[in-house]
């Protein structure tokens, strides 16, 4: 498959976490805390992926003993991204924990330049530049004290940064081996069991909710998790991670547009001026054929 299929796979992700988003604004209406809901999301896709995989596929399943300690360390980044976000958002404001978290590029480009030691195209660069002014402008930074803002938080929001770009970069060595099904499944298993040691148990689970919460935690569960994730591991298959982690910059933008389509929310100038640089970032990284990883057949 070609480059532009990667590029469409993570853009199709990122619409779907930005869906997701407005969806789980209902879910906390209802009581349910951001944790509890992380706790549903990464069980509810382990349990919904175990079915599928075991009915369908179930070689996908098995994984090498000496390769435990990579989805163990794989889902506590899953784990750890998602709780960081949301302690993040708690703190200070959802603008601010987006801001954070999608400095992921900048991290992914750091860990290209001095871990893998490879050269950054400049293409690459003005992609990175245009995306992280462009989702600083969208989520209105430019008129936010951030410094004033509680440091737990701020720090909790670069650390959620930290973890995706590590998450981004984790899934591809993983997937030079396995399914990108495979590799979802176990990262959401290990986020799973992670988050039920460090919150109660299941705590979400044993209250009782109306049909209709029900169905939302069901929609957020398997299009704001399952799906995007799977499209997310899939582009990061077929374009590298930081092309990856710049294109999912495009969340903000979604979210942006949804509030304004269906919430009657104003884009300001600025703002604008970033929806069309982001989109500008996506576009320059598709003018140059990327090296792909070399993966394995696992049909």
């Amino acid at each position: 498959m070609s480059d532009k299929t990667g590029y469409l796979f993570v853009i199709a992700a990122a619409l779907l976490w930005a869906i997701s988003g407005t969806a789980s604004k209902f879910i906390f209406s209802s009581g349910i805390s951001p944790i509890e809901l992380v706790q549903f999301r990464a069980a509810g896709s382990a349990v919904l992926l175990v079915f599928v995989l075991g009915v369908q596929k179930t070689f996908l399943l098995k994984i090498a003993p000496k390769n435990i300690g990579y989805f163990a360390l794989l889902g506590a980044l899953l784990a750890v991204t998602q709780f960081t976000y949301l302690f993040a958002i708690s703190k200070t404001l959802v603008a601010v924990a987006i801001l954070l978290q999608y400095q992921a590029p900048l991290v992914v480009a750091l860990y290209t330049l001095v871990v893998l030691r490879e050269k950054l195209a400049i293409a690459t660069v003005m992609s990175i530049i245009c995306s992280l002014l462009g989702c600083y402008l969208v989520v209105g930074a430019y008129s936010l004290n951030i410094l004033s803002m509680s440091r737990p938080g701020i720090i909790s929001g670069l650390c959620s940064a930290v973890t995706f770009a590590l998450y981004t970069i984790a899934s591809e060595s993983g997937m030079r081996r396995y399914s990108p099904w495979t590799v979802l499944f176990y990262a959401f298993t290990v986020a799973a069991i992670i988050l039920n040691i460090i919150y109660p148990p299941f705590h979400a689970f044993r209250r009782s909710h109306t049909l209709e919460t029900w169905w939302w935690i069901f929609f957020v569960t398997l299009f704001g998790t399952i799906l995007p994730f799977a499209f997310y591991n899939l582009g990061i298959q077929r374009i590298r991670p930081t092309h990856a982690s710049v294109a999912a910059t495009l969340e903000p933008i979604a979210a942006a547009i949804i509030s304004y389509l269906f919430l009657g929310e104003v884009l300001e100038l600025c703002q604008i001026i970033g929806v069309i640089l982001v989109i500008a970032a996506i576009i320059i990284l598709q003018q140059k054929p990327q090296k792909k990883m070399s993966t394995k057949s696992f049909n």
